[in-house]
């Protein structure tokens, strides 16, 4: 497609006042239809900005998204307010094939928190529809309010995304925390009674594989509703490479040197379709740093780390190995030396709250409920990883931290619970509150859990487990913090209803987790 630079040029101009959309002022339409079909999302919120995202697919299932091999400009305007009536930054950037035109920018120069609008055009294009997102206050505010959904595990397969739009109806958020897996590699299985709507394509290999599915998930409305209504803080757990995958080892035990390729596909395909900065685009030389820190003033730390590029591999073979008992459960790192060091002198802070932003559970659960049977740990959670969660409470202990407050997922539960300082004693002193949000499809409508009375015999830890899907709202004061544990009445067929379950307190002085 070849495009007249001077025009070009010349309506773009045009398009910098402040009613600078109007199709009118448009070029004649070189993509032939509408480009927006995967939504537009903004994410990692500074004080002075964040970034904004939109993928140019006008038919997103199609090959390269039904977009030509050439770049193509885009325009984006942010405004302060809805009508976009006061623009406060635009500009353009260039939607690049070897990006499958997804756009990044990483807006600046915005005043601290507060709201803003942002939208994206081409020329000739129908306009983006419009996303909102707040900046983070500045460092030395202390907000009376920070107000976080937190969700993932979105299966597509195993229901339908309802529960996205609950979320995005949900009033004042700040900032969604996506603890990962916001698509699933695997192949259809349509033997399986949980699939409602099969994935398109076979499991997930190559670049173009990994995009697809990434368009599939992202023609969801709800989903798109919830990137519209705030900032995302997004990271990502193992499906969006490979189930259980750990730094250059995946399940299938392909050489690593060809994992990599894969695993790197895959990544460009997660940078593709987040609204994060180029920090996270992964490189072709050395490591990408995928964990990072958000500061909302004084009020909370937001640590945000990544368990899996990192890790060891998993004891016993992710328990392919039998038998495995607690005392094998002792691989040696979750997060990497690196990481820890980072995230121990993170911790070093007057914050009023530390958030451990992260993937998997940390909190030992033991699975077996029979009184008096052999425990059952998990593999791929911390509970394989018990030298490295020691390291992590030692660091929590050392800082002094009462504030410290751990948000999971990957679990398709709703847990919370307190951090033991020892294995040994799960009634003891405590490190560390943990938050595990359920999943939004994954596992369909749930089940009743086994034996509920001896799992909560076993684990006196626990203050919730249920076996349902939705989400969780974080609700953060200087002196108080309150979840509200949100369950959805069904997944597995469209419409389903949103109710609050429970909800929980926690002060910062003090370990220890009540329902409110």
């Amino acid at each position: 497609m070849q495009f007249d630079r001077r025009a070009l040029m010349l309506a773009m101009g045009h398009m910098a006042i402040p009613l600078a959309f109007a199709p009118a002022r448009l070029l004649a339409a070189p993509l032939g239809a509408f480009p927006f079909t995967l939504g537009v999302a903004a994410g990692d919120p500074w004080p002075d900005g964040f970034v904004i995202w939109t993928r140019l697919a006008p038919r997103p299932l199609d090959e390269h998204g039904g977009m030509p091999m050439a770049p193509v400009p885009v325009r984006w305007e942010v405004a302060e307010d809805e009508g976009f009536s006061r623009i406060a930054a635009h500009g353009e950037a260039v939607a690049r094939p070897e990006l499958a035109h997804s756009v990044h920018v990483e807006v600046g120069g915005l005043l601290p928190h507060r709201h803003y609008w942002y939208r994206f055009a081409t020329a000739g294009s129908d306009i983006s529809p419009s996303g909102r997102a707040r900046t983070a206050p500045p460092a030395e505010m202390l907000p009376q309010r920070l107000r976080i959904g937190v969700a993932g595990c979105q299966k597509w397969e195993h229901g339908y995304f309802d529960a996205w739009g609950h979320l995005a109806r949900e009033p004042d958020l700040d900032l969604i925390y996506h603890y990962g897996d916001y698509i699933y590699e695997g192949a259809a299985d349509l033997s399986n009674p949980w699939i409602v709507r099969p994935h398109l394509g076979d499991k997930l290999y190559s670049l173009d594989d990994y995009r697809r599915r990434y368009a599939q998930y992202k023609t969801d409305a709800h989903l798109q509703a919830a990137h519209r209504a705030c900032a995302f803080l997004s990271t990502f757990d193992d499906h969006e490479v490979d189930n259980n995958w750990a730094a250059d080892i995946d399940r299938d035990g392909s050489p690593p040197e060809i994992f990599a390729l894969r695993r790197f596909a895959a990544m460009q395909a997660w940078y593709e379709h987040m609204p994060v900065r180029q920090a996270q685009m992964p490189r072709l030389f050395g490591r990408t740093n995928y964990y990072r820190r958000l500061d909302y003033g004084r009020l909370v730390r937001m640590h945000v780390l990544d368990t899996r590029s990192h890790r060891s591999d998993q004891p016993c073979n992710d328990g392919k190995v039998r038998p495995c008992p607690p005392e094998a459960h002792v691989s040696p790192t979750m997060l990497g030396q690196a990481q820890e060091d980072w995230l121990d002198e993170g911790l070093g802070n007057e914050a009023h709250w530390n958030l451990l932003a992260q993937q998997v559970l940390v909190m030992p659960y033991d699975r077996n409920p029979s009184e008096g049977g052999e425990p059952n740990f998990g593999y791929d959670s911390w509970d394989g990883y018990r030298p490295a969660r020691a390291r992590l409470i030692e660091s929590i202990r050392r800082h002094g931290l009462t504030n410290a407050v751990i948000a999971s997922g990957d679990y398709h539960r709703h847990f919370v619970g307190t951090l033991p300082c020892r294995d040994e004693a799960p009634d003891g002193e405590m490190a560390a509150v943990e938050f595990l949000a359920t999943s939004i499809t994954s596992g369909g409508d749930g089940r009743p859990l086994p034996d509920l009375e001896g799992q909560y015999r076993k684990n006196p830890h626990f203050k919730l487990m249920i076996d349902k899907r939705g989400y969780q709202l974080f609700d953060i004061a200087p002196g108080l913090w309150k979840t509200d544990v949100k369950v959805m009445d069904h997944v597995q067929a469209p419409g389903g209803a949103i109710s609050t379950l429970a909800s929980f307190a926690v002060e910062p002085g003090r370990v220890a987790v009540e329902r409110a």
